[in-house]
């Protein structure tokens, strides 16, 4: 079992700053990749970064040029860090933990994912 604590979201005026971190602890055999998503009011939760376990990233379109994603794998935490927020940037932001299990010879890749943290934008 893994157990993902999302931080640091908070109300900030438009044009701020906010860096969002991803914890994870328990057992597992190793890391794959970790994602951002955010669910706005109303929408469906959407991806708006990804790094996979080899470090390659991958941003929606509306969070390319803004937002970085980072990961150190042995402080075993991720980060958002988020640069010239909008009001649209506004939602719940969780993350997701891909994990592999080794247990009795057999492969598995469980995913986790944290509460997530409220980020509120105000124009």
């Amino acid at each position: 079992q893994v157990h993902v604590v999302e931080s640091g979201g908070g109300l900030v005026q438009t044009g701020g700053s906010l860096r969002l971190s991803c914890a994870y602890s328990g057992t597992f055999s190793g890391i794959g990749s970790m994602g951002w998503y955010r669910q706005a009011p109303g929408k469906e939760r959407e991806l708006v970064a990804m790094i996979s376990g080899d470090y390659r990233t991958t941003y929606s379109d509306s969070a390319k040029g803004r937002f970085t994603i980072s990961r150190n794998n042995a402080e075993k935490v991720g980060f958002l860090q988020m640069n010239s927020l909008t009001p649209e940037d506004t939602g719940l932001y969780s993350c997701r933990i891909e994990t592999m299990v080794v247990d009795l010879g057999r492969t598995s890749f469980p995913e986790y994912w944290g509460q997530g943290t409220q980020v509120t934008v105000s124009s």
